[in-house]
């Protein structure tokens, strides 16, 4: 028998920085796209779609970045209130903590006996890991990471902007209402089976949940601009 230690990788591990990521592009598709498309509807302006467009670009890469920071260190304030809570209890009431863990076992399928045994050696071997994963479902792979997220999201968005904001200054005006929002759809459905591939999902149903919404917000959006345009 062979004594090779198997390392499995599994897509859970990339959790953190996938959805920032799919997050931060989807936004910077759909709202930049929007926006140009509320501009463009309502001004002749190319200097004014360019100025809108590179501002949306901007401020919302910083807004995503400061945004995912703020809500995951949130999360992981929680953790940490959290840890240190079990810490205490684990100090000073030792015996209720192992019973504790005891009975989650026994819960997932364990027999009294065997859930004993396993309770009192992981409260040897690492009392407050034990009752992190178990009761708290506190895992290392999905733990809170404020700056990655915050970087991930901004790049993500950055890059997703870019592509309708690239189209808009590229082409005649006349020609954005037809050609941001193909460009932009063709984005989210690459995306979409991106986003599915590296966390391996069905590539139909990613591709058409980010396409719906993102052209329902995109044709609401040019709808709203030229209501305005046409009142003003």
């Amino acid at each position: 028998m062979s004594n090779t230690i198997h390392h499995e990788v599994h897509r859970i591990q990339k959790i953190g920085w996938l959805r920032a990521a799919v997050l931060g592009a989807n936004d910077g598709i759909v709202s930049t796209a929007s926006l140009i498309l509320g501009v463009a509807a309502a001004s002749s302006s190319s200097e004014a779609i360019l100025v809108a467009g590179t501002a949306g670009l901007v401020a919302g890469a910083l807004s995503m970045a400061a945004g995912e920071y703020v809500s995951v260190s949130s999360q992981a304030d929680t953790e940490k209130a959290d840890l240190a809570k079990e810490a205490h209890e684990l100090e000073h009431n030792t015996e209720f903590e192992r019973i504790e863990l005891k009975q989650i076992y026994i819960e997932r399928g364990l027999d009294d006996n065997l859930a004993d045994q396993v309770a009192t050696q992981l409260m040897q071997h690492d009392a407050i890991g034990a009752h992190a994963r178990d009761e708290l479902g506190i895992f290392d792979l999905t733990k809170a990471k404020p700056l990655q997220a915050a970087v991930t999201s901004a790049i993500a968005f950055a890059l997703g902007a870019a592509l309708p904001l690239a189209v808009s200054v590229s082409i005649n005006i006349n020609e954005i209402s037809t050609a941001v929002p193909v460009a932009s759809i063709l984005s989210l459905a690459g995306l979409g089976v991106i986003a599915a591939k590296l966390g391996g999902a069905p590539v139909k149903n990613s591709v058409a949940r980010i396409v719906f919404w993102g052209a329902g917000a995109m044709m609401l959006t040019h709808l709203i601009g030229k209501f305005v345009g046409t009142v003003l």
